[in-house]
């Protein structure tokens, strides 16, 4: 798991990079041709990774219903995402992931409840939701690096 922690690890902290650099009007506008904006993505790939290791796991979600609501898939960005939870969609970026990674050492994951994804990867584990979440957030990225050319 040590691969796979390094990678997310990597991916999430070029996350902050790239969203570091944009004001919160930026991080707010959808692009004409876009379902969604740069903050949608951030808060998405986080309710995403709880959903697929905490929820699957039968463990508690470390994020909000609210926030799940906001950021689950098929929701829809409103443009109206205020600093203060761009503030702290980053603390969780990197804070859940590090609990991610605690929790894991400590063997907290004991159950999966299996799962096929809207792309069509069968998960049965949480070692599996884990390398699966790579692959997503940095499709998710890929989705980020294009919305930034039109804002």
């Amino acid at each position: 798991m040590d691969a796979s922690f390094k990678i997310w690890e990597t991916n999430r902290h070029l996350y902050l990079k790239l969203i570091n650099n944009y004001s919160l009007e930026q991080l707010n506008k959808i692009p004409d041709g876009f379902s969604n904006n740069l903050i949608w993505n951030l808060g998405h790939i986080i309710v995403a990774q709880q959903g697929l290791v905490y929820r699957l796991s039968g463990l508690p979600v470390n994020v909000s219903e609210v926030m799940t609501n906001t950021y689950k898939n098929g929701s829809k960005p409103n443009g109206q995402t205020t600093q203060a939870e761009v503030d702290e969609l980053k603390e969780l970026l990197i804070a859940l992931m590090e609990q991610t990674k605690t929790d894991f050492a400590a063997g907290k994951f004991q159950n999966y409840t299996e799962y096929t994804t809207g792309t069509g990867f069968h998960l049965a584990s949480t070692k599996e939701a884990i390398e699966f979440n790579n692959y997503h957030e940095a499709m998710h990225l890929g989705f980020m690096m294009n919305i930034r050319k039109f804002i």
